[in-house]
């Protein structure tokens, strides 16, 4: 009877400690990787890494000079040499650690055995980058960073910089304009495609740069930001009288580059090969972004006369990707469908569109047209996203890279007082007044009077 006692004592605490474990591995995973998954996924690599590059076929034969300093040195059996390994270096979320190759073996090798080290160690996922010729680093993550977004606390900033997601290696995904100019975004409905603009938007507004919509929808997505844009075109009659603005403020970019370098005021604007950025600052204009929401409303006619105006939009659109870099001038393309369906131009479009985030999509082609061209083999990644899982994409650029990422959840109203606390910082583009938003004032709310208004519940 005393040793049940015992037992039961001893068997409650040892039940509740694992009981506390295998909730916070469901609810709170960056805890339970903290305090149970680091420790034995580290004690695993130390106890098992040379039969474990062993048996991934990453070990090479020992040189001739190793072999004699073993022989006569002890009596042991000469094994294979395995990559060298550096100091592990744990993070919040996973462990980094870098190998020397050894000769003879290429990053490919390492990559190709990434699944086997995986549950060789325990890990959720195993990443694989080139840092120097012979050097490779190995980022072990310990759980699924995608489940439930929490961005770094430190991330890449800067002029035209926003760490907009999460990649599945747990590193940032920064939207960086002036290394990726134009970028497409398509995503079906509740895909979270609207999420991601929202980050972009309110990660600009912090910034002195001029924000431009393009939102045929009557608005709805780009309205509630209204006090931080310089000029919004709300249907396809108003962006047919845009974009012509936006074409000149570019010639007029071209002409002050012009004037800067001592160019001859007749050279074509394609033959420039400088930018915006190599002015004095003083001199600089401001950069402008401009977001086109659901791109195929302006493919779309229904009569001859707008057959006309679709093609002049289309081919303005077109030159804005084609020259508007050197001038400052950036293009997000969002839409559900993007394909050579929508009409002449389209393609050509897409071509110039360096970078592309494709959401979940209603149909195999529109991923192909988003991915199909930089990289086949994400297409079918991107037609296997869950409805389930909103804001999880594939992003890729023309260099043939890709990855998964997610937004972090972001409320509309967080993101418009974000715009709205930023409204100081709208550049004075004279060009672009008649095309400026009206601000609706904010009604001043009595102290004592009670909201009747729900709070929305928080979701991931």
């Amino acid at each position: 009877m005393t040793d049940l006692a015992t037992l039961l004592e001893v068997g409650g605490p040892v039940a509740a400690l694992g009981g506390g474990a295998a909730y916070a591995r469901v609810n709170h995973p960056g805890v339970y990787w903290s305090a149970v998954g680091l420790p034995l996924s580290t004690a695993r690599l130390l106890s098992s890494y040379s039969s474990v590059m062993e048996a991934c076929g990453l070990t090479v034969a020992p040189s001739r000079l190793r072999v004699l300093a073993v022989k006569a040195t002890t009596r042991r059996e000469v094994r294979p040499v395995p990559p060298r390994r550096g100091v592990i270096r744990p993070t919040s979320t996973g462990l980094r650690l870098r190998l020397r190759l050894a000769p003879g073996q290429e990053p490919a090798d390492v990559a190709a055995s990434a699944e086997r080290l995986r549950h060789a160690w325990g890990v959720h996922a195993v990443y694989v980058t080139t840092v120097k010729p012979g050097v490779v680093e190995l980022r072990l993550v310990g759980f699924d960073v995608l489940r439930k977004v929490r961005m770094p606390r430190k991330s890449p900033t800067g002029t035209l910089k926003i760490p907009v997601a999460l990649r599945e290696d747990a590193t940032p995904f920064v939207r960086d304009y002036r290394a990726v100019p134009h970028q497409l975004t398509l995503g079906a409905t509740l895909s979270g495609k609207s999420m991601y603009l929202r980050h972009l938007v309110a990660g600009l507004a912090r910034q002195p740069v001029a924000l431009v919509g393009i939102d045929c929808k009557r608005g709805v997505e780009l309205a509630p930001f209204a006090a931080r844009l310089s000029a919004l075109a709300t249907d396809p009659e108003q962006a047919a009288r845009l974009l012509p603005v936006l074409i000149r403020e570019m010639e007029d970019r071209y002409d002050l580059i012009k004037a800067r370098q001592g160019i001859a005021s007749g050279t074509p604007d394609e033959e420039i090969t400088s930018d915006i950025w190599g002015l004095p600052e003083h001199e600089r204009p401001v950069p402008v972004v401009l977001f086109v929401d659901e791109v195929a409303e302006l493919f779309l006619v229904a009569t001859r006369k707008d057959e006309d105006r679709r093609d002049e939009m289309v081919t303005q659109l077109i030159r804005l990707a084609q020259l508007g870099r050197a001038a400052g001038i950036y293009l997000e393309v969002c839409g559900q469908r993007f394909g050579a369906e929508l009409g002449k131009g389209a393609t050509m479009l897409r071509a110039q569109l360096t970078g592309r985030v494709c959401h979940r999509v209603n149909d195999e082609a529109s991923a192909k047209m988003a991915l199909g061209d930089i990289a086949p083999e994400a297409v079918s990644a991107a037609c296997a996203i869950a409805p389930e899982r909103p804001g999880l994409a594939i992003a890729g650029d023309t260099s043939g890279g890709w990855s998964r990422i997610r937004t972090p959840y972001l409320s509309l109203g967080d993101a418009a007082e974000t715009c709205h606390a930023s409204a100081h910082l709208v550049p004075d583009l004279p060009a672009l007044n008649p095309f400026r938003p009206t601000v609706p004032v904010r009604p001043v709310k009595s102290p004592d009077s009670a909201s009747v208004v729900q709070p929305r519940p928080v979701t991931d």
